[in-house]
């Protein structure tokens, strides 16, 4: 809401000198936060001239200016300029004749733009300045000429400074407006707060005026056969009739000054003036030509597929919800939106039927955003308007046309009001203090009151407060407290820090979630952040994994990971190539009013929202890119209605069985983290080839987030919907104290790399690393503390091993099984070689591992060393055939 000085000063005393920065101290200290401020940038010497004479003269390029000499100041004084008093200016416009009277801007004014004015040669001539259009001026949109001030109804003496005779010299502050205060949509609601924060006298316009109640009745007939949540659409619908009205009368300067700084453009004098009154007061009002209706008028809602074509000429399919001003020809208005083109106000309309009505807030809201027609009186509408105030915004309406417009103040009209008075509420003695924690008086709780407009009566020792008409916000004894916190001062009330309970603080899953950010950040992973809303078919592709039924195994322990732990080779590449699942449909949480369209469906999973993070930093030319997220995501169980029960009214605490039926409503939200790789993982330098990311840049960030956590993760050959098969993993973590070995693991995500055709969906290359991990299950089975493994400080016995086996067993579990067999003198094992070819049988491989052995107390000899790798040959050849290639 904009708000010029110049008007605000009309209904509240602003000292002398008082700036906008003034006013918008002022006003935030009652809860309005200031925007910005908003001046009319123009700067004199401009003044009123007078057109002596003027020739025109035709040009080459074929355009005919006039060389005018214009007088700029009395005859023997000097300009404002400092220059003669008579000034020759060149002006491209025809619509003036000598003896008009116009606004001239002199050297060294600026106009808006900025437009500095200054003395040129132009045209044969030297043009001593500019008179100036409406639009130079800033004054409208008005362009097909200079402006004549006697179209403005001015007549002012030649010389005379221009700038406040058109109003240019004010400035507006703007504020923001929350939703519950949408009485300060108004000059009269801000200049009332202005005078609650200074204490200056407050002048209520509304009750300037005397209203007068219409002689003969206009038909009008409320038919709401489809109320919202039980409430009629139109409680209140005031007419009035204005005959005579001049359409060839211009709008004063000071209006189109004002309605520019509140940033509305000046259309014709009767919609300036229904929009000036909408801004004055905080009514809208909506003006028809008279002779244009057919019959009386008719609010009711539309059928389903009416048509109606608003005010910007678009045909509209109308909704049942949506409330329609009506008369015998059809829609002629969209109530509290837009009017209609049938009945609209043109250049010819002389007779005027002013509507002032007070709608329902809920019902206007849907219809603007249902039409996308958000408008400065569907702005106040579904704030809530005074329901008081319509006949006297009407009548301040006829007053204008009457004064401004010529027009005369039929008796034709009507009132309908069946708004119901505000309730009384109850706001016990010292309820007020014990809310705000602050000591307030009885005087004090009263005064702040009354000057919001309530009235009280004593009840016992409380009061009864009954809000004013213009407060729908004040709904209970909390919203008065806040009313009176607010008018006393917020400065009053003490800032006092809680004293955090000894022996808190962070709670072990807040101290693990940090760790594992930690630990990615300072391995080169960024954080970003992501919209949790996705589509249905993302949720679907993403949703869901899919283990083989056979599946090997591979524990990439706490710290321990290594590149060559793949979960692939190209056998199991060939071996899955025709086993890539289908995307199934998953259990999804659809969002009742989605902010877009196509994402109204809470994520399941983490990866949609960083794929698209991901193209949108390629497509600005960040190419290498490792990003993840920690997050939650709403997996709703199969079969389960969630839902909410209706809360006990009073702000009762619910009860246990209220309570469990809250908890048993909410949809499972698990922790998870979401990794994307794309581009290289090293880039290229000097002597230094780049290194690309792929799947093994996914199990490496795992690798990461089991460091962090201190837990065993196991990796498993997998399946996914969304993934390359053969390069993706199935991710788990063992149970303690499991009753089976079945049930010793738990899933908790998967990494690999995307399908090539997945990742082109996103625009992607082929080749982008994905993971995604089950915080919250990782957490369950982690205590938070991470085992370190001393350094050994006995010799190490390094020995090779070579197996044969077929080339289907991926390298990692063959790996695992030597591991597992060489038992715990085996400090490390890793892959250095991958043979296939003369020697090894076809269809077969021979993998080769680097073996390092320690004693912990003393040094192993050659023995004990060859005796735990041939122990790791023999489970590897039990489990899978492995022979010892000579």
């Amino acid at each position: 809401m904009r708000v010029p000085l110049s008007w605000l000063g009309e209904y509240v005393d602003l000292a002398p000198g008082t700036t906008p920065e003034d006013v918008h101290a002022a006003l935030v200290s009652v809860g309005l936060e200031e925007e910005d401020i908003h001046r009319i940038a123009v700067s004199g010497p401009i003044v009123v001239g007078e057109v002596l004479e003027f020739v025109g003269e035709e040009q080459t390029n074929g355009k005919t200016i006039n060389w005018c000499q214009v007088r700029v100041a009395p005859d023997g004084e000097l300009a404002a300029d400092g220059g003669p008093a008579v000034h020759g200016i060149i002006c491209g416009a025809h619509n003036f004749a000598v003896g008009d009277k116009v606004v001239v801007t002199l050297p060294g004014a600026s106009l808006p733009g900025p437009f500095p004015i200054a003395a040129r040669k132009t045209y044969g001539h030297v043009s001593d300045g500019m008179i100036a259009s409406a639009r130079e001026l800033g004054l409208g949109d008005e362009h097909d000429g200079i402006l004549l001030l006697k179209n403005l109804g001015i007549d002012a003496p030649v010389g005379t400074d221009a700038i406040p005779l058109l109003g240019l010299d004010d400035s507006a502050v703007e504020i923001n407006v929350t939703p519950d205060r949408g009485y300060a949509f108004s000059i009269r609601g801000v200049a009332r707060e202005y005078s609650h924060a200074t204490g200056v006298a407050f002048r209520d316009p509304a009750l300037a005026l005397t209203v007068v109640a219409p002689v003969t009745r206009f038909p009008v007939t409320i038919d709401d056969q489809a109320p919202i949540r039980d409430r009629i659409g139109s409680t209140v619908f005031v007419t009035r009739v204005v005959r005579g009205v001049d359409p060839t009368r211009p709008t004063p300067a000071w209006m189109i000054a004002r309605l520019g700084l509140v940033g509305i453009r000046s259309i014709s004098l009767v919609v300036d003036v229904t929009n000036y009154v909408m801004f004055e007061l905080g009514q809208p009002l909506h003006g028809y030509d008279l002779d244009k209706l057919a019959g009386g008028i008719i609010v009711r809602r539309a059928t389903a597929g009416e048509k109606f074509t608003t005010l910007d000429a678009v045909s509209r399919t109308l909704n049942v919800e949506d409330l329609l001003i009506t008369d015998e020809s059809g829609p002629i208005g969209l109530a509290g939106v837009m009017g209609g083109a049938s009945t609209e106000i043109t250049s010819t309309t002389v007779n005027v039927l002013v509507e002032a009505a007070n709608f329902d807030p809920v019902s206007i809201a849907r219809s603007a955003r249902r039409h996308k027609l958000p408008s400065e009186a569907s702005k106040r509408f579904e704030r809530g308007v005074d329901p008081r105030v319509a006949a006297v915004a009407a009548a301040r309406v006829v007053q204008l046309l009457v004064d401004l417009a010529g027009g005369v103040a039929d008796d034709l009209g009507s009132v309908y009001d069946v708004a119901p008075a505000p309730e009384p509420i109850l706001l016990p003695t010292g309820f007020v203090s014990g809310l705000i924690g602050l000591a307030y008086t009885g005087d004090e709780v009263r005064d702040a009151l009354v000057q919001i407009g309530t009235s009280l009566v004593e009840a016992d020792g409380d009061l009864q407060v009954t809000p004013p008409s213009w407060r729908p916000d004040l709904t209970d004894k909390w919203t008065l407290a806040e009313e009176v916190a607010r008018i006393v001062g917020y400065d009053r009330i003490p800032s006092v820090l809680p004293v955090a309970p000894p022996g808190r603080g962070l709670t072990r899953t807040q101290t693990l979630r940090r760790t594992v950010a930690q630990t990615l950040a300072a391995t080169g992973h960024t954080e970003v952040l992501t919209y949790p809303f996705v589509s249905e078919a993302a949720n679907n592709l993403f949703g869901v994994a899919v283990a083989p039924a056979a599946a090997s195994v591979v524990t990439v322990p706490a710290g321990e990971a290594d590149a060559d732990a793949g979960v692939t080779d190209a056998g199991a590449a060939s071996a899955l190539a025709g086993s890539v699942s289908v995307p199934v449909s998953v259990p999804q949480m659809k969002v009742a009013n989605p902010l877009d369209g196509e994402a109204p469906f809470l994520r399941t999973t983490m990866l949609p929202g960083l794929l698209q993070i991901a193209h949108r930093n390629r497509s600005r030319g960040l190419v290498d890119l490792a990003i993840y997220e920690q997050g939650l995501v709403f997996r709703p169980e199969p079969g389960v209605t969630y839902g909410t029960p209706v809360l006990p009214a009073g702000g009762e605490r619910p009860s246990a069985e209220v309570e469990a039926v809250l908890f048993a409503g909410i949809v499972p939200q698990p922790l998870l983290v979401g990794f994307v790789l794309v581009g290289n993982d090293v880039r290229h330098q000097p002597n230094q080839p780049a290194v690309a990311a792929g799947w093994q840049s996914a199990l490496a960030a795992v690798q990461q987030v089991a460091l962090a956590t201190g837990v065993r993760i196991e990796v498993r050959q997998g399946l996914h919907p969304a993934m390359h098969p053969g390069r993706t993993a199935e991710l788990f973590v063992t149970v303690p104290g499991a009753a089976t070995a079945a049930a010793s693991t738990v899933s908790v995500g998967f990494a690999g790399e995307l399908l090539p055709t997945v990742a082109d969906d996103y625009d992607l290359p082929a080749v982008v690393a994905v993971a995604e991990i089950n915080l919250g299950l990782v957490f369950g089975q982690s205590d938070g503390d991470l085992t370190v493994t001393p350094i050994g400080t006995m010799p190490a016995a390094t020995q090779d091993l070579s197996l044969v086996v077929a080339a289907s067993v991926p390298a990692a579990a063959l790996r695992s099984a030597v591991a597992e067999g060489a038992g715990g003198l085996l400090e490390s094992i890793v892959l250095v070689d991958d043979y296939r070819g003369a020697g090894v049988e076809p269809g077969h491989k021979s993998l080769t591992f680097a073996l390092r052995f320690r004693g912990e107390e003393r040094t192993l000899t050659a023995a004990e060393a060859s005796a735990a790798r041939l122990a790791g040959v023999a489970l590897a050849a039990d489990r899978f055939g492995a022979t010892l290639r000579e």
